[in-house]
Parts: C-alpha cells; structure tokens; sequence
C-alpha cells in the first residue's frame, strides 16, 4: 500500500494555525493544499525550475519537482532582479561565513566529549537569517550542512539517534512574494524530516515529524520596508506582538522567541541586483527608504546594496556577521565612493570576500553575471580572508591585514578622479562631438560618388571614429572645417547644403548650448583636438570578454568621435600602458562597467593609474612592445579588432597578436615588480600600494576601521 508523501501530510487538517489555534474545519486548508492549490491549472512540467532546491529537499521524486518549480518564472525574476543560486555559489558565503569554523572547531575537539557537547550546544544557538530568502536555498543548505556536523558530534560521544538540538525557528527569512516564502517554509520541514531519517532513522523521524507548531520564521514582506530587529530579534531580546497566520510580518506575529539566547547570528542571502537604470519607481522608493539622508549619490546605486547597508544597521544592534552575494559593480567605480565610506561608518569592515566570478547554477535560466561574495562585520577581526580564481581558474585564499572596498589587500582608499595625466605621459581627452543632425557626418558611398563630383568637398573630409568604427572595422568620413577655410569651403554647393542643414537643426534645438553654434555651422560642437603627427585612439566601452584594452594608433587626420578617447601626438608607450593587463585590471576595479561591458574613463582610469617612474629604456622597451602589437594587426588584416580580440579566437587564428601581448606584459610587469604577477589579485595589490603612496593619504576614507589610515 503506497504510503503517504510528504504533501500529502502537510495537507492534513489542523496543520496550520492561526491566531494560535488549530484551523482545519470545513474549507480550511492546511499547509500542503495551499501549496497545492497553487499550482491548479499550472503544467507542472513548465513551471520554472530551482533545481538545486530540489536536489537539496530530495524525497519523493515527484513532490521534490513541484517543490523545485515553485518559485517564479523567467520575466518575474528578471522584474525583480533575482537570480538562482546554486550549491557551491551558496558555499562560497556559508563556509567563509560560519560553517568552515564549526568544522575547525569540530576537527579540533577530535574525541574529547566536553568539547565536542560545548560546540554541540553553540550550534544550537546559531541563528541565521536570509533577508531575501527567496524559496529558502540557504537556510536549506545551512540547516543540513549544520545537522551533518551535529550528527558527527553525536556518533563521537556514542549518542547516534539523538534528537536534534538544533531548532527550525533559528532559520529567519524575508521573502516578497508569499508563494515563494511558503516554499522555504515546506523546504526547511522537509529538510529536518529528511536529516531526521538519515541521521535517526524513519520511525523517529515521522514521529517528531508531526505536529507543526505555529511559529512562523519565513516572512512574507518586503525587506527594505521590515524592522528586521522584529524579524529576527538580537540576543537577549523578546518581541511581544499581535499574531497572525503563516503569511504575516511578524510585526503582526505572537512573540516568536528563539529557544535558546546567547547564540551567534548570521545573515547570507543572494538579494534583488538590479543597477539603477532597470530599477521600477516602487525600488527607487525603497533605496530612498534606506538611504536618502544618510549618503549623497545613492539613486546611482544598485538594489542590492540597500540589503548591504541595511545589514550594517543591523550588525551595530545584534554583532552579526553579514556575506551577501552582490553585484560586482558595488565594489567597482562609482558605487565605491557612494557606498563604502557609509558602511564604514557603521564600524564594519570587510572580514572575507570572493573577488569576481561567472555565475553559474543548475537551472535551465543560467544567469549571465558576475558576482562577488562580500562578507562584513564589526567584530574588529585581524585576519580577513580573500578569496580569487587563478588564471587556470583554480580558487586561492590570501590571509589579509584589510581587504579594501575594491576587494584588494590594502588600506581602505577610495580612487577619486583627477585631472592631470600620469608621470610623463600624454593627456587623454574626450572625442569630439559634432551634435549636427547627421550633416558633417559623410558615409564611404558619399565620399566616393559625391567627392568624385566636388573636388572642393572631397577636400574637406576626414576619416571619423567612434568606437564601434575602430572595433568593427566601419568606415566613416566627416567635414571637418577651420574657421579660416569657411569661406572657401562655400564654393562647393555640397557642403553649403549641408551647413545649412546644420544650421537649421541647431536653431530648433531646446538646449540653448546647441543654438549658440548655429552661428558657427562648419564646426563640431565639442572640439577637443586633433594631431599634427598620430593619434592614439581609446573606446569608451569595450566588452569584458576582451583579453586586453583595444587601443590603436591613427594617423593625424582622423578625428576622434565623442564615443572615444584620444590621445593626441603621444610617445608610443602609452600604447604599451594601455594595451596592457595591467592597466585592464586597473579599469575594471575603479572605473566600473555598463552593464557587463568596461567603461572608460580619462580621469578615473587613465589619470590615475599607478606607475613607478619610468627609464628611457623601459619607454623604449615598452615603444618597441607596442609596434610588435601593431604590427601583428597588420599581419592579420583585414580582420577587425573586434575578431582579433575575440577571446575564443585570439589564441587559435591570432596567435601572433597574443605573443605580442604577452611580450608587452611581460615588460610592464617586470618594470613593477621585477616578475610577472601571478594573477590579477596580486596586479591590483601592487597598483593599490602605489596608489596609496602616491597619494600620500589623501584619499584614505575617513572614520575607517582598523588597517585604515585617517586623512591628515
């Protein structure tokens, strides 16, 4: 006879409270038929899936599908800036967090019973608490990685079959959506069931496993607007409220006390990304909610950093310690200066962090991110832990004096744009900007045809790149008129046409900066400059993907468009700087990124960079490096720099580009540190110190924690 599944037992009647009583009259649902009626008219086979939820809860292989499948769909995720979690990513916060200190502590208590009863009874005390606990994978793999190290304990002191110590109502969460936060309350009982049958045998376990009792830890609510000191209150302190059923706020809730006081608390979570052009008016409300007041610059934030902040507010009343998964845009560009100096405020620091990583999970919607791991406290810790990926990809851990708001190994500074270039080099400027309706821009057919028949404006253009011309290899042409040759430039009918044009669209515009240079139609509207021998081209975007900056060498005709930078009449080792890995790594830490692509900045990525005082020799080293690059490009023409860059291609079908790259690397970073650096971590280190001596202190943030220093 086919036993009873799990659902089917969380569907019996009396099985949800309310109030404090028993429901489970006529039409009164219990748990599992509410979970039930959920999916009524839904394909179960098309619900989208958190497979690694159900991998986790296991049991009946048909219940653990529906249970996988019930969080969300693809777009309501996308809405809400949520994204999957899988196994080892969750680890990633879990281990460094708490978990790899109960195994140290367990692998030191060895056979020793009082130690091992000592670590026992701190297990049970641990709280943690998922502030965007979506359907509970967390406080799922929390639980069970923690009952696996209490069934340890166990089997050394002879006790095999103990109950477990360890209380469900120490697990807290925050979910937005009620479905999802029923979920993570079924997971969490089908977890302790499925650890009691393990570890204790199935006749004990479905012995404790039935009643529930009526406390709720999952709460349905949005986060940023919940006293999360009512959610899961600090040690010692009781919370005496109004009850409600399963879905409310436990600001609505009976007093939900732990069954224990004196323990530690911990929050992990893998909250909302969302960068601040895709946030909804109702988000913007939230940052509002948390921070307006408190720092300038914060619609510039993303979502996520609301939890980070909030998390910190929460760790001066409780000293909890806090690792989120985040966006990495937080520790990079702007976002630095607007967020960090805040926290550091609070007195936390950065105690451990997973620098960069591709995400990475077992559902069929794989998110397409990168993601650090960063993990705060303010208990004052003196060794902090960083962990990286090796160029082989390997994981390594560095023991720390401070980990910086940047996720390097050093004093906690924050880069702040200037406006003078680096020792002996050439300024890099803005491209110009034409703003004329398309007028003074002139396409290759236009040259030809038109220029064929007017000498006059044949000898007006010149070539003209942005930043997708110079990547992808397209070829466009623009007028480009002194003050001195306007006049004369009239005699052809051509450009007088196209001047015109100009005019008239100046004149209509709404800025009243446009319509000032209608007087002057033959010009850009910007004119940063042009060269009078080369010119050093530098997009403003460029894909992460790429290896290496694409830079490139111009001759004194071309005009640099806005949507790039220029450097004009420039020593050719700047090239070599630009071009180097170097110098990427440098970008990507403080200039920040638009949406997954690289965005350069002149005042923040070039003005700054770090660089020791350079020989003549290593100029010359480094010129000679930068023509071995060009000169690799032209053997490979007539492909673009975008195919020549292309990392699943540049070893393969460009491997001269790549060996020239290497010798250019292998220069600069000789010229730093006498070697090369064994991975980006330590290229960001190296670059950080020499910021700082540079800066003599000038940026170091102010009211920082310990392995800082103060401005003065």
């Amino acid at each position: 006879m086919r036993q009873p599944g799990l659902l089917e037992k969380l569907a019996s009647p009396g099985l949800l409270l309310r109030h404090g009583r028993e429901v489970g009259g006529p039409g009164e649902l219990g748990a599992g038929e509410r979970f039930k009626a959920e999916l009524r008219g839904r394909d179960p086979e098309a619900l989208p899936v958190a497979p690694e939820l159900g991998h986790e809860i296991g049991g009946d292989a048909a219940e653990a599908r529906v249970l996988a499948r019930a969080v969300a769909d693809e777009e309501e995720r996308g809405a809400l800036g949520m994204h999957y979690t899988s196994v080892p990513n969750i680890l990633k916060v879990l281990n460094p967090l708490f978990l790899d200190d109960l195994r140290r502590h367990l692998e030191e208590a060895g056979d020793n019973g009082r130690k091992l009863l000592n670590l026992r009874n701190r297990m049970a005390r641990i709280r943690v608490f998922d502030p965007a606990c979506g359907s509970g994978n967390f406080l799922v793999i929390a639980y069970k990685k923690m009952r696996a190290i209490e069934a340890e304990i166990n089997r050394r002191r002879g006790e095999d079959g103990r109950k477990s110590d360890i209380p469900l109502t120490n697990f807290r969460g925050i979910e937005l959506r009620d479905f999802p936060a029923e979920i993570a309350r079924l997971a969490l009982i089908i977890a302790e069931y499925q650890c009691d049958v393990l570890y204790r045998g199935q006749k004990d376990a479905l012995q404790d496993f039935l009643p529930l009792d009526a406390q709720n830890w999952i709460t349905c609510g949005n986060a940023l607007r919940l006293d999360w000191l009512s959610i899961c209150p600090p040690t010692g302190t009781g919370v005496k409220l109004q009850g409600d059923d399963l879905f409310n706020t436990p600001l609505d809730q009976t007093q939900i006390d732990f069954e224990n006081e004196g323990g530690e608390t911990y929050l992990c979570g893998n909250p909302p990304y969302l960068g601040n052009k895709l946030q909804s008016d109702e988000q913007k409300d939230d940052l509002r909610a948390v921070f307006d007041g408190r720092i300038e610059g914060w619609k510039s934030l993303d979502y996520v950093a609301a939890w980070l902040m909030m998390a910190a507010e929460y760790g001066t009343r409780t000293k909890a310690i806090s690792a989120f998964v985040t966006t990495n845009s937080l520790c990079q560009g702007q976002q630095v200066p607007i967020l960090w100096p805040a926290m550091f405020k609070t007195g936390h620091e950065i105690e451990f962090a997973h620098t960069s990583f591709k995400w990475a999970n077992l559902a069929s919607y794989n998110a397409g991110v990168i993601v650090i791991v960063v993990g705060i406290s303010n208990a004052g810790a003196s060794r902090k832990r960083l962990y990286s990926l090796d160029s082989d990809g390997a994981a390594h851990e560095k023991i720390c004096s401070n980990i910086n708001p940047y996720l390097v190994d050093g004093p906690n500074l924050v880069v702040e744009s200037r406006r003078e270039p680096p020792r002996d080099a050439a300024p890099m400027l803005f491209g110009n900007m034409p703003r004329d309706g398309g007028h003074l821009i002139v396409s290759r057919e236009q040259k030809t045809v038109e220029g064929q028949a007017d000498p006059v404006f044949q000898s007006y253009i010149r070539p003209f790149f942005g930043s997708e011309d110079f990547i992808q290899g397209k070829t466009r042409y623009c007028l480009w008129i002194e003050q001195t040759q306007y006049e004369d430039s009239l005699q052809s009918p051509l450009i007088a046409r196209r001047l015109d044009a100009v005019r008239q669209m100046r004149l209509e515009s709404k800025a009243s900066s446009t319509r000032d240079f209608a007087r002057v139609p033959y010009r850009f509207v910007q004119v940063q400059g042009t060269a009078r021998r080369s010119t050093l081209i530098v997009p403003r975007v460029s894909s992460e993907r790429r290896p290496y900056l694409p830079v490139g060498l111009l001759d004194k005709r071309a005009v640099i468009a806005d949507s790039a930078f220029a450097l004009y009449d420039a020593p050719l080792w700047n090239m070599a700087v630009i071009a180097s890995r170097l110098h990427l790594v440098w970008v990507a830490a403080v200039c920040g990124k638009l949406k997954t692509d690289y965005r350069y900045s002149n005042t923040l990525g070039w003005n700054t960079f770090p660089s020791p005082k350079l020989t003549e020799k290593n100029k010359a080293d480094l010129s000679v490096a930068a023509s071995q690059i060009l000169m690799a490009r032209e053997h490979y023409y007539p492909a673009t720099i975008g195919d020549m860059y292309d990392p699943d291609h540049i070893d393969t079908n460009f491997p001269s580009l790549r060996e020239a790259h290497e010798r250019n690397d292998e220069i600069m970073e000789r010229i730093y540190i006498g070697r090369r650096f064994k991975n980006d971590t330590e290229r960001l280190e190296k670059l950080f110190a020499l910021y700082a001596q540079e800066q003599k202190g000038d940026r170091l943030v102010e009211n920082a924690p310990s392995g800082t220093r103060r401005r003065g």
